[in-house]
């Protein structure tokens, strides 16, 4: 004979037994999906598992909580940056109204004079 053989399997079997029909139900709801056997054991897990999980939630947890705290410092840098802009501009327009009326010397007096006073306060 030759060194090459055909060999057959029989795989088809098994698929079979899966399809196979059911029947008539006996409460007559055949269009209710068919219900499985109860198992009580199916969804335990071993403490390993257990614990490995618990772990990995807390990693999970930790780094949600560092990327919101990084994002609210961020925030409130930008708010604060926004603060310091907005008074910086309304103190210019404060000065530029009193140097209409006074002269330029003694509004500069008086801006070192109230940046002493901010100093003392604070």
């Amino acid at each position: 004979m030759s060194a090459t053989t055909t060999e057959t399997t029989t795989a088809s079997a098994p698929a079979t037994t899966a399809s196979k029909p059911l029947g008539m139900r006996v409460n007559g709801k055949q269009w209710h999906a068919p219900k499985k056997a109860f198992r009580p054991t199916k969804g335990l897990t071993s403490y390993e598992a257990r614990v490995k999980l618990r772990a990995d939630q807390a990693a999970m947890k930790a780094k949600e909580k560092e990327m919101k705290e990084e994002k609210e410092a961020e925030r409130k840098a930008r708010m604060e940056a926004l603060k310091a802009k907005r008074a910086a501009k309304e103190e210019k327009e404060r000065y530029e109204k009193i140097a209409e009326k006074m002269h330029k010397k003694r509004v500069e007096r008086l801006k070192r004079k109230e940046k002493r006073n901010k100093l003392i306060n604070s």
